[in-house]
């Protein structure tokens, strides 16, 4: 059950939700498959893919920040701004998150395209929370996000991932090619449309 003070930030995350909705949808308009939501994360699905962060997950990395949501939760769980990292490779959202986070890093770019850009270091991050379309996404582009993730994520570290399909967004082969495993930790019925967090793993 959410304490007081989680549900008094789920009220202000609500109304910032609600004040990002039409530069949201100007983003899904003119790329409708890279942002493939028509709306932004509400604050149920971000305190759920973010249940499990702690100070002790940093150095946390996040991939497609969007309008923030993610990012304020992972603050809001201890994380401080320099030991977070935001990958986007929107150009709005991005101005959006400079202006919103002056103190976090932003890397404007592809989370499957980072070869020539250090985050933390290899092994060192203890988290990557993702709002990344990844359902809609190709197999290939999938293999090189969660080849980012997983050279930055050290021993025991994990990637989490929502969807709005009803299974993992990443196809068992592709987890069983790379060594990894996922498990669905939560489902946000809440959330507009519904919505399930899941964790990759190494097995």
């Amino acid at each position: 059950m959410p304490t007081t003070a989680a549900r008094r930030a789920d009220r202000v995350r609500a109304r910032a939700a609600r004040a990002d909705l039409l530069p949201f949808l100007r983003a899904w308009l003119a790329a409708p498959l890279r942002v493939a939501a028509i709306a932004p994360s509400g604050p149920a699905l971000a305190r759920a893919i973010t249940a499990e962060i702690t100070p002790a997950s940093m150095p946390v990395i996040e991939f497609g920040p969007g309008t923030g949501v993610f990012t304020q939760a992972i603050l809001d769980a201890g994380v401080t701004p320099d030991r977070l990292v935001m990958i986007e490779a929107g150009a709005d959202f991005a101005a959006l998150m400079r202006a919103r986070f002056p103190a976090v890093r932003l890397v404007e770019g592809s989370a499957g395209d980072l070869a020539d850009v250090t985050l933390f270091g290899p092994g060192q991050a203890g988290a990557v929370v993702s709002g990344l379309p990844i359902l809609s996404m190709p197999k290939p582009v999938v293999r090189a996000i969660l080849a980012t993730a997983f050279s930055e994520l050290r021993p025991g570290g994990a990637m989490y991932q929502f969807t709005y399909g009803y299974r993992c967004p990443v196809a068992e082969a592709v987890l069983d090619d790379m060594g990894l495993t996922a498990s669905r930790t939560a489902t946000v019925l809440v959330n507009a449309p519904p919505a399930s967090v899941y964790k990759i793993e190494r097995k």
